[in-house]
Protein backbone atom coordinates (compact mmCIF):
# COMPACT_ATOMS: atom_id res chain seq x y z
CA UNK A 1 0.00 0.00 0.00
CA UNK A 2 1.12 3.56 -0.76
CA UNK A 3 0.07 6.84 0.80
CA UNK A 4 -0.40 9.44 -1.95
CA UNK A 5 -0.02 13.12 -1.36
CA UNK A 6 -2.57 15.46 -2.92
CA UNK A 7 -0.56 16.34 -6.01
CA UNK A 8 0.33 12.73 -6.81
CA UNK A 9 -3.38 11.89 -6.62
CA UNK A 10 -4.14 14.80 -8.98
CA UNK A 11 -1.44 13.59 -11.39
CA UNK A 12 -2.82 10.04 -11.21
CA UNK A 13 -6.39 11.12 -11.92
CA UNK A 14 -5.26 13.38 -14.79
CA UNK A 15 -2.84 10.77 -16.20
CA UNK A 16 0.25 12.93 -15.64
CA UNK A 17 2.43 10.54 -13.66
CA UNK A 18 6.12 9.99 -14.22
CA UNK A 19 7.03 6.45 -15.34
CA UNK A 20 8.42 5.45 -11.91
CA UNK A 21 5.29 6.78 -10.19
CA UNK A 22 3.05 4.94 -12.66
CA UNK A 23 4.95 1.70 -12.06
CA UNK A 24 4.62 2.01 -8.28
CA UNK A 25 0.93 2.87 -8.42
CA UNK A 26 0.17 0.00 -10.75
CA UNK A 27 1.71 -2.45 -8.26
CA UNK A 28 0.26 -1.13 -5.01
CA UNK A 29 -3.04 -0.27 -3.39
CA UNK A 30 -3.60 3.47 -3.04
CA UNK A 31 -4.38 5.30 0.18
CA UNK A 32 -4.65 8.93 1.28
CA UNK A 33 -4.94 10.93 4.43
CA UNK A 34 -8.46 12.29 4.89
CA UNK A 35 -7.09 15.83 4.51
CA UNK A 36 -6.36 15.09 0.83
CA UNK A 37 -10.08 15.25 0.02
CA UNK A 38 -10.32 18.66 1.67
CA UNK A 39 -7.28 19.85 -0.28
CA UNK A 40 -8.78 18.64 -3.56
CA UNK A 41 -12.03 20.48 -2.88
CA UNK A 42 -10.19 23.68 -1.92
CA UNK A 43 -7.92 23.55 -4.99
CA UNK A 44 -10.98 23.17 -7.22
CA UNK A 45 -12.83 25.96 -5.38
CA UNK A 46 -9.85 28.31 -5.75
CA UNK A 47 -9.49 27.47 -9.43
CA UNK A 48 -5.97 26.11 -8.95
CA UNK A 49 -6.86 22.77 -10.54
CA UNK A 50 -9.41 21.86 -13.15
CA UNK A 51 -11.07 18.72 -11.84
CA UNK A 52 -14.75 17.84 -11.82
CA UNK A 53 -15.32 16.21 -8.44
CA UNK A 54 -18.73 15.06 -9.69
CA UNK A 55 -17.31 13.26 -12.74
CA UNK A 56 -18.15 9.54 -12.56
CA UNK A 57 -14.58 8.42 -13.28
CA UNK A 58 -13.13 10.77 -10.67
CA UNK A 59 -15.72 9.68 -8.08
CA UNK A 60 -15.04 6.01 -8.87
CA UNK A 61 -11.26 6.49 -8.49
CA UNK A 62 -11.62 8.40 -5.22
CA UNK A 63 -14.09 5.87 -3.80
CA UNK A 64 -11.56 3.05 -4.26
CA UNK A 65 -8.96 4.72 -2.05
CA UNK A 66 -8.24 3.61 1.47
CA UNK A 67 -8.69 6.75 3.58
CA UNK A 68 -6.63 7.17 6.74
CA UNK A 69 -8.33 9.23 9.46
CA UNK A 70 -6.72 12.20 11.12
CA UNK A 71 -6.67 10.79 14.62
CA UNK A 72 -4.73 11.76 17.74
CA UNK A 73 -1.70 9.68 16.76
CA UNK A 74 -1.44 11.39 13.37
CA UNK A 75 -2.02 14.83 14.88
CA UNK A 76 0.72 14.25 17.46
CA UNK A 77 3.13 12.82 14.88
CA UNK A 78 2.60 15.91 12.72
CA UNK A 79 4.18 17.99 15.49
CA UNK A 80 7.25 15.75 15.69
CA UNK A 81 8.42 15.73 12.06
CA UNK A 82 11.91 16.78 11.03
CA UNK A 83 10.62 19.44 8.63
CA UNK A 84 8.06 22.24 8.57
CA UNK A 85 5.53 22.72 5.80
CA UNK A 86 1.90 23.60 5.44
CA UNK A 87 -0.32 21.76 7.94
CA UNK A 88 -1.96 19.53 5.32
CA UNK A 89 1.41 18.28 4.07
CA UNK A 90 2.50 17.64 7.64
CA UNK A 91 -0.66 15.60 8.30
CA UNK A 92 -0.13 13.61 5.10
CA UNK A 93 3.48 12.87 6.06
CA UNK A 94 2.50 12.04 9.64
CA UNK A 95 -0.04 9.55 8.30
CA UNK A 96 2.81 7.70 6.62
CA UNK A 97 4.87 7.77 9.80
CA UNK A 98 2.09 6.49 12.07
CA UNK A 99 0.91 3.74 9.73
CA UNK A 100 4.38 2.95 8.34
CA UNK A 101 3.09 3.39 4.79
CA UNK A 102 5.47 4.73 2.11
CA UNK A 103 4.51 8.20 0.94
CA UNK A 104 4.53 8.96 -2.77
CA UNK A 105 5.25 12.66 -3.18
CA UNK A 106 7.17 15.10 -5.35
CA UNK A 107 7.48 17.56 -2.49
CA UNK A 108 11.16 18.41 -2.07
CA UNK A 109 10.85 19.43 1.59
CA UNK A 110 9.18 16.16 2.58
CA UNK A 111 11.62 14.13 0.48
CA UNK A 112 14.49 15.36 2.68
CA UNK A 113 12.86 13.90 5.80
CA UNK A 114 14.67 11.15 7.65
CA UNK A 115 11.52 10.01 9.50
CA UNK A 116 8.90 9.83 6.74
CA UNK A 117 8.94 6.52 4.85
CA UNK A 118 9.15 7.46 1.17
CA UNK A 119 8.17 5.41 -1.86
CA UNK A 120 10.58 7.29 -4.17
CA UNK A 121 13.31 9.87 -3.68
CA UNK A 122 12.65 13.09 -5.60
Amino acid sequence: MLNLDTHILIFAVSDNLRPAEQALLSQNRWSVSAIVFWELAKLVQLGRIDMDLDDRDVVRTLSRLHVWPIDLAVARASTQLDFQSDPADELIAATSVVHDIPLLTRDHTISLSKVVPLALQV
